[in-house]
């Protein structure tokens, strides 16, 4: 049986999230890159296999499937993953992981990638950065992540529970973007936020080595050179 095929670019939050999860799970996948900085995933051969032009998307034996929370629930189920991961006998706590995954796209998603773009792609393309749109985004965003601390995490070390979950590292990819711009602070400003990501980062720490070299290093170098060349 041929490998699942993960058509990704680390630079993608999602994308991210994935490949880890698979690296974590030793799910054997060959990684198909898609640059989303040249407008590949734009192009017919991507089209063809993904009509929505997004990644993450992967293709198993024919089935292709993309959305990341989709994408988590099947390999969860298709490769047995630790019940920690996406619990199938405690529908409790598969519930809560399920209404993170629906919540974090109107929200975490929404508010960190936005707070990131108004400052990143704007710097990138030589525009001026919004200010209050940066502003306004940031607000909504400390609103968010004070909901994680009261609502998903409480007492927990994680999302929803006591071992880490899908929630954390799509939670974790979506927020450390952050830190490529010196903005994670508008996340660990939260104690126990900031106390949860140290553990989820420790948890990926062995596997995160290509994320950091194709995904997030190169954007932090390209910042900060276009930050300094405007002092």
């Amino acid at each position: 049986m041929a490998p699942i095929k993960l058509f990704a670019d680390l630079k993608s939050q999602p994308c991210r999230a994935v490949y880890l999860f698979m690296k974590m799970n030793n799910i054997p996948f060959q990684m198909v890159r898609i640059d989303l900085g040249s407008g590949e995933h734009l192009q017919e051969e991507f089209t063809k296999i993904s009509p929505i032009q997004r990644v993450p998307v992967i293709e198993d034996n024919g089935f292709v499937l993309g959305e990341s929370g989709a994408i988590f629930r099947y390999l969860a189920r298709k490769f047995n993953v630790a019940e920690h991961w996406y619990p199938s006998k405690d529908l409790e706590r598969q519930g809560r992981i399920d209404e993170y995954l629906n919540w974090h796209h109107t929200n975490i998603r929404t508010t960190a990638m936005m707070t990131f773009r108004h400052q990143f792609i704007n710097t990138l393309r030589g525009k001026p950065i919004k200010e209050d749109e940066v502003k306004r985004f940031k607000t909504e965003l400390k609103k968010s992540i004070n909901h994680i601390d009261k609502y998903f995490l409480k007492d927990e070390p994680y999302i929803g529970g006591k071992e880490i979950s899908v929630a954390d590292l799509q939670a974790f990819c979506e927020l450390m973007q952050l830190d490529i711009i010196g903005d994670e602070n508008e996340y660990r400003f939260n104690p126990k936020v900031r106390a949860w990501a140290d553990r989820v980062k420790a948890q990926i720490e062995p596997y995160f080595e290509p994320c950091q070299e194709e995904g997030i290093s190169p954007m932090q170098t390209i910042y900060n050179q276009l930050k300094s060349s405007k002092l």
